[in-house]
């Protein structure tokens, strides 16, 4: 492979022409960088906060479409809203992060990514972003890093409203409402969402069956519980579900309904002045059926007279963290336990039933110790399927002034195979083992007044990965199909992100991205990633008037490993406003893609289909909402 040094990218950042820079509440508390509170300038690691006022900005679009203006992130996907959608951190896989809805999987253990498609923006109270290996921290799975979303929830006080309704174009259609309060010792909360659009053909054809529009609807809701027992001790229960149907193409009038689900019970006690208990017992589940042209000949292997195909996730998750607050730093103590059980029917005649059981031990520590900072991470996961595996992760950071700091860290991380590479009827190999990676960064900040910017530089090693290109066995009969462990990746790349608080109601503020996600044998890009990736925005308050600008942007991308089916670079304008009539009525508006750029995200073209269609993205189109918000 072709060595692309760190020094080289960081040169070729400077020489684009985009430059870009992140929005940062320097008051943030996150919790998924160590598993603990932190305040966001003491983290080691690299993390990014979405908060509920850049989401309500975000207007009718998808998580896909705010996740990618954050720095270090790409996206693809497969049409319009409701369509196949993939994140990819870092460069890294699909399946290579861990998502977590208010702490738990939801995602499908099948095919080991999560539908973002199907989690709506208005059950989202904030996001927390962890890049970099997090398998010492979360498990399987963490190798590019963990997305964690936070259902609305709100503080003790009076029953507060909240409502919206919104109208776009491709006849789309959105409403939302919620109450939260408290009674005594008890807070309560629920919210209910739709959202329903005709949408556009999912893939660029202009005739025959699949050049209608693929419409998608969405009816979501989320709710908690929360009794104070004592001072200290609290019982919670929480509950989301969405239910997503949603069109697609293939040559038949195609559709798929999912339904993704969590639900949990925890118990949170301070025993004494330096331990606290978190205990979490919970259930996510992803189920899906898709509908496709029936098989009605009894002979065929892929017989399926209904033309349904059943596929059903259900991870029960129990987690006992204990935090000891010691004279120096915090020590956590934890045990996690996984229960994944998978049910998939493809057709009449392939059926399979698996499961496997993971129990993990985890210890961490973090420290603030003058000048400096410390994180060390410890775990040990002993699975079922693919035995034990040990992971692990040091940080160290040094505050050289007020407003410099410097950090560095280490971690390695592992991906557990998909039931479908292990077990899917005459494909999968139950002999496969795990991914792996170790990866390597440095960061330096600067955090003023008026100013903020960063840089990361990162190294990421990926070994064993698993691919589709094996000969048959006596597992699988695709022979040149069949999974085997015979990748390696070498990611080497630098992150920058800025924003600069022009004067008291101006901020220019976004994000960089150039990096080298190469397979390691051919020194080719891994599909659907590119070198350069950035967003900038620009928002100004005028009064009761905000309005902002937006400009996201991506490099070359190939469909392919052998980099024969190109994907154009891009850039995107969009423009948001609101207007603030009172204090709790808001009038919306977003226009997207205001030049009306025609790019592509993903694509049917491959070497089997080297004519195939390519995956429709969406024109100009405009979004108008009015919210409400009662204040105490």
């Amino acid at each position: 492979m072709k060595k692309s040094t760190i020094a080289s990218l960081v040169s070729l950042a400077f020489t684009s022409p985009v430059f870009a820079a992140e929005n940062i509440n320097l008051e943030d508390v996150v919790v998924t960088a160590s598993r603990t509170q932190q305040a966001r300038t003491d983290v080691v690691g690299d993390v990014t906060v979405i908060n509920r006022e850049e989401i309500e900005r975000a207007g009718a679009g998808s998580i896909t479409d705010l996740l990618r203006t954050q720095p270090g992130v790409q996206i693809s996907t497969n049409g319009g809203a409701g369509t196949g959608s993939s994140v990819y951190l870092r460069g890294t896989n699909a399946d290579h992060v861990v998502v977590l809805v208010d702490g738990l999987r939801i995602n499908s253990a099948t095919l080991g990514t999560t539908s973002f498609e199907n989690i709506p923006l208005a059950q989202i109270e904030r996001i927390e972003i962890l890049r970099g290996p997090a398998s010492s921290l979360y498990g399987a799975d963490a190798i590019g890093g963990v997305i964690q979303i936070f259902t609305r929830k709100a503080e003790a006080g009076k029953p507060l409203v909240h409502a919206a309704v919104g109208l776009g174009s491709y006849d789309t259609k959105t409403a939302e409402t919620g109450i939260s309060g408290s009674v005594n010792a008890l807070k309560y909360g629920i919210n209910v969402s739709s959202f329903d659009t005709d949408s556009f053909s999912a893939k660029r054809i202009r005739t025959g069956k699949d050049a209608d529009d693929d419409s998608y609807r969405n009816l979501s809701a989320s709710a908690f519980l929360e009794l104070a027992l004592a001072q200290g001790h609290t019982w919670a229960l929480q509950f989301f579900e969405s239910k997503g149907h949603a069109e697609f193409d293939n040559n038949y009038e195609n559709f798929g309904e999912q339904t993704l689900q969590s639900y949990a019970f925890t118990s949170k006690n301070q025993f004494t002045d330096i331990w606290h208990s978190t205990f979490k017992l919970g259930m996510g589940v992803d189920d899906s059926d898709s509908h496709a042209k029936p098989n009605t000949n009894p002979a065929s292997s892929s017989y399926n007279p209904k033309g349904i195909s059943k596929f059903r996730t259900e991870q029960q998750q129990l987690t006992w963290q204990n935090d000891f607050n010691l004279p120096l730093g915090t020590l956590t103590l934890a045990y996690d336990r996984l229960e994944q059980d998978v049910n998939g029917q493809s057709n009449v005649k392939t059926k399979f039933k698996k499961e496997r059981n993971n129990d993990s031990f985890l210890a961490g520590y973090v420290a603030d110790i003058g000048n400096h900072a410390l994180q060390l991470s410890l775990r040990e996961d002993h699975n079922t399927q693919f035995g034990n595996y040990t992971t692990g992760g040091v940080g160290y950071a040094y505050r050289i002034t007020p407003e410099w700091r410097v950090a560095a860290n280490y971690g390695n991380a592992f991906k557990a195979p998909t039931f479908n590479q292990l077990y899917f009827p005459n494909f999968g190999d139950p002999g496969l083992s795990p991914e792996k990676s170790d990866n390597i960064e440095a960061s330096l900040k600067y955090t003023g007044h008026q100013f903020n910017v960063g840089m990361t530089v990162f190294e990421n090693k990926i070994r064993n990965l698993i691919a589709s290109v094996g000969p048959a066995t006596s597992e699988c009969t695709f022979a040149g199909f069949c999974p085997v462990n015979v990748g390696k990746v070498e990611i080497q790349g630098a992150s920058f992100d800025a924003n600069w608080n022009i004067s008291d109601s101006l901020l220019l503020s976004g994000n960089f991205t150039v990096q080298s996600p190469r397979d390691d044998k051919t020194d080719n890009l891994v599909p659907r990633r590119g070198n350069r990736y950035g967003a900038m925005n620009l928002l100004h308050t005028w009064g009761d008037l905000q309005w902002g600008a937006e400009v996201t942007g991506a490099s070359t991308r190939y469909n392919d490993l052998a980099n024969q089916f190109k994907m154009s670079g891009y850039a995107l304008v969009n423009l948001t406003a609101n207007y603030r009539m009172t204090p709790e009525w808001k009038l919306e508006m977003r226009a997207n893609n205001v030049l009306n750029k025609n790019y592509v995200l993903s694509t049917t073209k491959s070497s089997f289909s080297p004519n195939g269609a390519d995956y429709n993205t969406a024109g100009s189109n405009l979004f108008v909402g009015l919210r409400y918000d009662m204040k105490p």
